[in-house]
């Protein structure tokens, strides 16, 4: 599975810990930026690797700032990406079974490395559950951005 990644200079060490384990678990990482640890902008780097998902590029993201929200405001402004941010691997789950989420945001400055691994674990493995309710308030999203994200 390829997996794209971004983040600005606070999710940069957090986006490299989860490089590495993509690596190690045989996923194939795009890296977005950014590689540096200067000052930079979130919004930027979510752009180009949340298109890359919407696009089918790459079948998910996983999307890092200092605390993740701002990464996750810019990254569901592109139609057709599902950009949640989670703080536990029950989170992570529900959001893949329920909200078929197509990109996790994590927070650099909120979560520590083996809690942040246990939650892209959980994202990563998870499938959506298929149920026609679920489908149903994903289509409703959907009809949504089509009115109002043009």
């Amino acid at each position: 599975m390829k997996i794209a990644l971004a983040c600005d200079h606070g999710g940069l060490a957090l986006k490299n810990l989860i490089a590495s384990y993509l690596a190690s678990a045989n996923y194939e990482a795009v890296d977005f930026g950014t590689t540096s640890g200067a000052s930079c902008d979130y919004p930027d780097f979510a752009l180009r690797a949340a298109e890359a998902v919407a696009a089918g590029e790459c079948a998910r993201g996983i999307f890092v700032c200092t605390t993740g929200i701002g990464i996750s405001i810019a990254a569901n402004k592109v139609p057709g990406i599902r950009c949640a941010l989670c703080t536990d691997a029950t989170c992570a789950r529900l959001t893949r079974e329920h909200n078929d989420a197509n990109v996790l945001a994590l927070g650099g400055g909120i979560v520590g490395g083996n809690l942040a691994l246990d939650i892209v674990k959980t994202f990563l493995e998870t499938e959506f559950s298929g149920l026609e309710k679920h489908q149903r308030r994903i289509d409703k999203i959907a009809a949504i951005e089509r009115k109002y994200l043009k």
